[in-house]
């Protein structure tokens, strides 16, 4: 596992404020907060347990023992970039190098031989770039780049892991392209500051995912022309989540706009939990209403039913392969 959104904890383990390890978080299943943004259980959970195997441990956690099943890398608040959230994060190359310490970790334990067949069969699934859009218009700091150069330079760092990955022995991989950015509560809450009056979608943001989730399959398809082997497949994360906003009650789900815990218009204004600038923060009544549990990440109840979707959902929302299928796949 890599990217932002799938970190099961590995930032409680660094200085930053980019954490999850307070209270209301983690409250719905866990009972105590992990270090997951959500109320509970994240898409890599669900991916474990439908898939029969104990959840994934975060990197920094994995002793010896965990290693065969699974290791999680991702970092909240990192992006495709080295420069998003600079500092504060793992960002996805550093993901890369700890993925090779423990490739060379399986190695000693369990040899050349076994250790080559796992990492191969092994499936590695990615979520990130949200934040290298997030984190800029957040701060309504400029681009320096133009939008192309900038997708460019964010799939130009996703193909040298993806690379890297390969290179370790990597076959199997699973992207989820981003949701619609520009309809998170934080994006709307922004919008409304900025004099856009109706709490609408921020447009840019919603554009620059529209961008991404063009080149991404390009970029892909490249990668599988030159690396023997290789193989893909996208979860159209877009759509699905863009589905549940305009019909929340087919997820079950009622409330699609507004987050469970943050403050300020649609709670977008990120304070859940006291622990950011902004210390006044409100918590809904029922989280299992909610699309969002805070101003940017969704609920367990969402994650479920987009896990259940990318777990054995038809070609329009996971294609080639759904993941069932991917695990069963022989490289």
């Amino acid at each position: 596992m890599f990217g932002e959104v799938f970190d099961p904890g590995n930032n409680n383990y660094i200085n930053t404020s980019f954490q999850a390890n307070y209270f209301p978080y983690g409250e719905s299943f866990f009972k105590y907060p992990t270090g997951r943004n959500s109320n509970g259980r994240l898409i890599p959970d669900f991916i474990a347990e439908y898939a029969n195997l104990p959840f994934i441990p975060p990197y920094f956690e994995i002793g010896k023992k965990h290693l065969v099943d699974g290791v999680n890398f991702a970092s909240g608040g990192s992006g495709c970039l080295a420069e998003t959230n600079s500092g504060f994060v793992i960002d996805l190359k550093t993901q890369l190098k700890y993925f090779q310490n423990v490739a060379q970790l399986l190695k000693k334990k369990v040899g050349e031989t076994e250790s080559k067949q796992i990492l191969s069969n092994a499936v590695y699934i990615f979520s990130t770039g949200t934040n290298d859009f997030l984190a800029p218009l957040f701060a309504n700091s400029t681009f320096p780049y133009s939008d192309t150069e900038y997708i460019q330079m964010i799939m130009g760092n996703l193909t040298s892991v993806l690379k890297g990955i390969y290179k370790e022995g990597g076959r199997k991989f699973v992207m989820l392209n981003l949701g619609p950015l520009g309809c998170v509560p934080l994006m709307r809450a922004l919008n409304l500051q900025i004099g856009v009056t109706n709490g609408s979608c921020m447009e840019k943001a919603t554009n620059l995912a529209k961008m991404f989730n063009s080149a991404l399959p390009e970029m892909l398809k490249k990668l599988e022309k030159q690396l023997p082997g290789f193989k893909y497949t996208i979860f159209n994360f877009f759509k699905v989540v863009a589905d549940s906003i305009d019909n929340p009650t087919k997820y079950g789900l009622k409330i699609s706009e507004t987050a469970c815990c943050g403050t300020g218009p649609f709670r977008g204004i990120p304070s859940c939990g006291g622990k950011s600038q902004v210390k006044e923060y409100e918590l809904c009544e029922n989280v299992k209403d909610y699309l969002f549990f805070d101003s940017v990440h969704p609920s367990e109840q969402a994650y479920q039913k987009y896990t259940e979707l990318l777990w054995n959902g038809t070609p329009d929302v996971v294609a080639p392969y759904n993941l069932k299928s991917f695990f069963e796949l022989s490289t």
